[in-house]
């Protein structure tokens, strides 16, 4: 084979494994809405997701895998002047379980947990996010325009490490929402 035949041959290669990677998209979890509110002291965020798992989460947590998720929080401030200031940054991890000896779901973060009896029960409750404190109040400047951004999305790195592998090439672990935006004034 000629250098231009192998060339060619590996330009065609990686176009093709460059299309099946970027074709390969997951399924999304929707936003519903987003919003800050001013709670005591702090600005609380509130926010809506739709969360529908596909069979093969489905089955990965009957079978004992637990699933990750995060939920991602972004507020910052542009400046004409410079780089744009990062007023917040939160991040949430989220575990999901199952235990089949009781037949329940455990949805976990940090210290907390809460059992249901279905996995709809456990989805409604990942969906949404009540009353997060992300900021102090005194944190912000009165009349300025801040933008806020937030997502979930599952963890594909706290998978085990065959399931990891899978996630690389399945688009059925590949579960996240596109970062919501919105503008926000104290």
């Amino acid at each position: 084979m000629s250098p231009t035949h192998r060339f060619i041959a590996g330009l065609l290669c990686t176009t093709a494994l460059w299309l099946a990677t970027t074709v390969v998209r997951g399924d999304t979890i929707g936003t519903k809405s987003a919003e800050l509110l001013l709670e005591d002291d702090n600005y609380v965020l509130n926010a809506q997701f739709d969360v529908a798992f596909n069979p093969t989460l489905e089955e990965a947590l009957q079978k004992g895998v637990s699933l990750y998720f995060v939920l991602e929080f972004e507020l910052g401030r542009a400046r004409w002047y410079w780089v744009d200031e990062k007023v917040a940054e939160i991040s949430v991890q989220y575990r999901l379980s199952y235990s089949p000896l009781t037949r329940q779901y455990r949805l976990s973060s940090g210290l907390l947990s809460q059992h249901f009896d279905s996995l709809d029960e456990a989805e409604r409750l990942l969906s949404r996010v009540v009353s997060r404190p992300v900021v102090a109040s005194d944190a912000l400047v009165k009349g300025a325009r801040y933008e806020a951004a937030v997502r979930l999305r599952l963890d594909v790195a706290q998978l085990p490490k065959p399931f990891q592998i899978n996630a690389l090439a399945s688009r059925d672990w590949s579960l996240q929402s596109e970062w919501y935006r919105w503008s926000f004034t104290p």
